[in-house]
């Protein structure tokens, strides 16, 4: 939601450019990751190490992107359960930054990401909001105060 501002409450704005260039940016950045990755990869190989590190490394990132994409997509729909534990999943998703990525990519083709998570918060705010002003008539301190007798 950061690129979006209050855009997504009412679609204005040029919402539907910045959806493209978001869409746009995040796979740009996953491709230029991958090719970060790839060029890493070439130096383990100039270097040598073996096929065990080899293999180490892709797995790694393959575990971790997938890991990244799941908590993402699950970060879009609905609120974490427990914060400390989405806290210590920070490094595992900075490596598989790749992953996280592509979830924010995909979400961006249908909608804002986080917009139906946001929306429903939104829309709960909104009816308490109307729903406190209803029930208020007038100014209270007009109130005439009962006579004492």
């Amino acid at each position: 939601m950061r690129f979006f501002g209050t855009t997504w409450v009412h679609h204005d704005g040029r919402y539907g450019l910045r959806r493209v260039a978001v869409a746009a940016g995040s796979l740009a950045a996953a491709v230029a990751g991958c090719l970060v990755l790839r060029f890493a990869y070439q130096g383990l190989e100039t270097a040598r190490v073996g096929g065990f590190v080899d293999l180490l490394v892709v797995v790694t990132f393959s575990v971790c992107s997938a890991v990244a994409f799941r908590k993402t997509w699950e970060g879009f729909s609905r609120r974490p359960a427990d914060p400390a534990r989405e806290e210590s999943l920070r490094s595992l998703r900075m490596i598989g930054f790749i992953g996280a990525l592509l979830a924010y990519f995909l979400r961006s083709l249908t909608e804002a990401p986080g917009e139906k998570l946001r929306r429903a918060e939104y829309e709960t705010a909104l009816a308490r909001y109307q729903k406190r002003q209803g029930a208020r008539t007038g100014n209270p301190a007009v109130r005439r105060k009962p006579r004492r007798r």
